[in-house]
């Protein structure tokens, strides 16, 4: 059977393990997961919110008004020549990670105070954000928008707090062998998301092949669409004996865009199934 880049088939993939909610920059609530999910045709879905682990969700997998969750965490991290974005699935809490998340929490609000002032005086109007924990550019962005600038969400990325934009700060974040290692003694996979939107794609493979698993099932779009090769991340899977995983890495309210096969997520259920508290997923 054929798959195009995001990963859907005839079937529609049979997980969305990539998804974002309030608990970072995205707009879904835990109790609103459900019936997104069913809407996307799908009955499991991960949360892997931003540097965060999602306060209400309280065991690495639960079930949620009949759709199974899956607690993880999107952690970036500092390769040294570029900055790569981590996925961790059946989180448990460990005194590692959790320090590491509060310091990162505390430094994404401080820089998202540091982009609204400077959003702010570069504008000439005021921006109301909430300085919360799990805080990123989304919210600002969506807040610009909803603000008196002449910028939409989109033209605030562009023009103001994207990368090398005037109002850019970037964040403090850990190198990837000490993300790597809190994730490894927390999490039953780690995995590399989505490969091709790095600017050296070759040295972010060469780093999934140290972890379980790589993002093969994304729905890219623009210029990493373009340069997208989801035979090259299954020849690195083979290689180096990785689980492909997938999702919409959704911030809004649409689920099952991209997920992984029922082949794919059958060998990925088996590795969170090793640990008995991890066992609800089928």
């Amino acid at each position: 059977m054929s798959h195009d880049v995001s990963g859907r088939d005839d079937d529609g993939p049979a997980a969305d393990l990539h998804i974002h909610t309030t608990a970072s920059d995205g707009v879904l609530t835990v109790p609103e997961l459900p019936d997104a999910a069913r809407a996307a045709g799908i009955d499991v879905v991960a949360v892997t919110d931003h540097d965060r682990i999602h306060p209400e969700l309280d065991a690495p997998t639960q079930e949620v008004d009949g759709v199974t969750v899956i607690r993880g965490i999107e952690l970036r991290v500092d390769a040294g020549t570029q900055r790569l974005d981590l996925l961790g699935y059946g989180v448990t809490e460990t005194d590692a990670l959790g320090t590491m998340v509060d310091r990162i929490q505390r430094n994404r609000k401080e820089r998202a105070a540091e982009i609204l002032a400077r959003v702010e005086d570069h504008v000439g109007v005021a921006v109301d954000a909430e300085i919360r924990t799990g805080i990123g550019r989304p919210g600002i962005a969506r807040a610009i928008a909803d603000s008196d600038a002449p910028y939409d969400y989109d033209g605030a990325f562009e023009h103001l707090i994207g990368a090398d934009c005037p109002c850019y700060v970037p964040r403090e974040i850990p190198t990837f062998a000490d993300g790597a290692d809190a994730l490894r003694e927390s999490c039953a996979v780690v995995g590399l998301a989505h490969p091709f939107r790095y600017p050296d794609v070759g040295a972010a493979l060469d780093c999934a092949r140290d972890l379980d698993a790589v993002e093969r099932y994304y729905p890219y779009n623009g210029r990493d669409a373009d340069r997208a090769d989801p035979e090259r991340v299954d020849e690195v899977a083979a290689e180096s004996n990785l689980l492909r995983t997938g999702g919409s890495d959704a911030h809004d309210r649409t689920l099952g865009v991209a997920g992984p096969p029922a082949s794919a997520f059958d060998s990925f259920a088996d590795r969170l199934e090793t640990d008995p508290s991890r066992s609800r997923l089928r």
